[in-house]
């Protein structure tokens, strides 16, 4: 498809071009490929993922949209007047000329940008239409929206990168409700910091209208976001991913998905709580709030149970070499390698320095505990616990195991058997001779 798409767009000024990722480690660590295939699209050096389909006709047109005319004309009242009716979110540009520098500039924002269509004019009945004063300074420049906020001025410098920094910030609602749609919005905006109200439908209209004026307060530096949390599709979902249990509304802070840090708000929604909250988060004041279940009442089995509220106790203990394995209930590779790990615990549960443990991580959540995928298995040297733990990365069987700890295991051990047990040996085998001394007097390896 990608092949036949190139073909198509030959002569088209657009050049298709592919990487090898596994030959070419340093540039897709660059651009941070994290799965394959990733397709990234370049204006003058910027770039942005590929959102469409992977057939070829998408991704022409898509490519058509990108290096065709970005910005549209308006010359008259009338043509005006069909797009404020027909379009729900518009940019326009209130110039001195149709070419030129700021002609320019507002096209190469437009390439960047996929949500919002791009105008400009030099009438000022049009500028007047779109609530831009015709007696502006040009260029002027606004983003209208058919929203409670309507109407967004730009004051920066009239260049690419500050028009569409402006757009960014501004073409989202003020309080974004969560939804398979709007996801993408919300997580790729490059303002990463967001605010989440959790809430029933009952629970709204006592908590929303501190919402909204919280968020002009931020408006440009966090996103705020509304979650229904009796929304079945959505909304119990993502409570159940950000750990919000609680019956009440629920006010938290989020980072974004690349630190994936969250702050919850102790009190109950109001503008001034949600305004301080914020405050803090910004200023990075704020305790990281991390998912936890109940700690255990007992926890004496081979492999030690791990939730996030022990993992100091347990995992970062330094007179421990730990073992842990970070698994998801329905994963069918930690259901495969439960067996093997219990027969590891059971062999090794004699040796005092070492602890064989597992943690569900779609239920709990620790700062040093990183997980990839389902199942994460993680080591953590004793007398080394502020150092990355190592990631195991060996066959997974019972003898695979014991070598990488016996490798790794800052704390030397010896695994040994009973003597009756290698006496029986001896005696069964003959290989002990007369007045030799037996091999029950030492120590065996067992594995």
């Amino acid at each position: 498809e990608y092949a036949a798409a190139a073909t198509a767009l030959r002569g088209e000024d657009v050049a298709l071009a592919k990487v090898d990722a596994t030959e070419e480690n340093e540039l897709a660590q660059k651009y941070e490929v994290q799965g394959f295939p990733t397709v990234l699209f370049f204006v003058d050096g910027v770039h942005k993922d590929y959102p469409g389909q992977r057939t070829k006709d998408a991704i022409v047109t898509w490519i058509k949209k990108k290096i065709g005319p970005g910005i549209q004309n308006i010359t008259t009242v009338e043509e005006a007047e069909n797009i404020l009716t027909a379009e729900n979110k518009v940019v326009l540009g209130f110039l001195n000329s149709l070419t030129g520098a700021d002609s320019q500039e507002l096209a190469a924002a437009s390439k960047l940008e996929d949500d919002v269509n791009f105008y400009q004019t030099v009438s000022p009945a049009v500028a007047k239409l779109f609530h831009i004063n015709p007696e502006a300074k040009r260029p002027s420049l606004v983003l209208l929206k058919k929203e409670a906020e309507k109407l967004s001025y730009f004051d920066g410098q009239f260049t690419k990168t500050a028009i569409v920094d402006f757009i960014f910030a501004n073409k989202l609602p003020l309080v974004n409700t969560f939804t398979r749609e709007t996801a993408p919005l919300i997580f790729d905006n490059p303002i990463k910091k967001q605010i989440l109200l959790f809430a029933v439908s009952n629970d709204t209209e006592k908590v929303m209208p501190a919402f909204p004026e919280a968020a002009k307060l931020f408006k440009g530096k966090l996103i705020f976001v509304f979650v229904e949390r009796d929304n079945e599709d959505v909304g119990k979902p993502v409570s159940d991913y950000f750990g919000v249990t609680e019956h009440g509304p629920k006010v938290l802070a989020y980072t974004g998905n690349e630190d994936a840090k969250k702050y919850i708000l102790d009190g109950e929604v109001t503008l001034d709580s949600v305004e301080k909250f914020a405050e803090g988060f910004l200023e990075d004041k704020l305790k990281p709030f991390y998912k936890s279940d109940p700690i255990p009442e007992t926890n004496d089995g081979d492999v030690k149970i791990v939730v996030g509220n022990n993992f100091d106790e347990i995992v970062l203990d330094e007179s421990k070499d730990v073992l842990l394995e970070i698994y998801a209930p329905w994963c069918g590779h930690c259901q495969a390698l439960e067996p093997t790990y219990n027969k590891l615990a059971k062999h090794l549960r004699g040796i005092e320095s070492l602890v064989i443990a597992k943690m569900d991580g779609t239920s709990n959540e620790h700062p040093r505990a990183k997980v990839d995928g389902f199942p994460t298995l993680l080591f953590f040297p004793a007398g080394n616990k502020s150092f990355d733990p190592v990631t195991v990365d060996t066959d997974r069987t019972v003898v695979a195991f014991y070598k990488f700890i016996k490798k790794h295991a800052a704390i030397p051990f010896k695994l040994q058997r009973p003597a009756s047990a290698a006496k029986t040996d001896s005696a069964t085998d003959g290989s002990a001779p007369v007045g030799e001394k037996s091999a029950s007097t030492g120590v065996k390896d067992e594995l």
